[in-house]
């Protein structure tokens, strides 16, 4: 089920947001929705990296990499 919000914001703002969502061929609407899954979702992110760092604990890279290998791109 939907159900419908009001949210408030300076009118310039909204109408600046309304030009980005239309250039990239959306709404507002629909960003608001899918920033209110990722929103709630963030909870278990914490979980998850934690989750992630403990499997890897136990990785070891073969070497020390001096400084000049780890900045080269």
């Amino acid at each position: 089920m939907t159900k419908n919000i009001t949210l408030s914001a300076d009118e310039t703002l909204i109408e600046r947001a309304k030009e980005k969502a239309r250039q990239e061929n959306t709404s507002l609407n629909k960003l608001f929705r899918e920033w209110v899954t990722k929103y709630i979702s963030r909870e278990n992110i914490d979980i998850e990296f934690d989750n992630l760092m403990q499997s890897l604990q136990d990785v070891r890279p073969g070497r020390k990499f001096s400084r000049d290998e780890m900045n080269e791109r």
